[in-house]
């Protein structure tokens, strides 16, 4: 059986929620290895003037144990 760990990162963009899903892995990837997903848990938006000025997710990234393969 394989063995996955969870990380939460709370990332953002002033692009879209799309961008910010990618910052998270992104931010994640800089100290975790072997990334298989990404679960976007909560999204909102900062507005200034009546205008989206930054896109925020918080996220759960799932990634493999060092030495577990998937699949068993």
């Amino acid at each position: 059986m394989s063995m996955l760990k969870v990380v939460e990162v709370l990332a953002e963009s002033n692009k879209s929620f799309e961008d910010a899903a990618q910052n998270a892995v992104n931010q994640a990837s800089e100290s975790v290895r072997n990334i298989k997903s990404i679960y976007i848990k909560d999204m909102n938006a900062a507005i200034e003037n009546n205008k989206i000025v930054s896109y925020r997710v918080n996220a759960k990234i799932s990634f493999l144990i060092e030495g577990q393969s998937l699949g068993g």
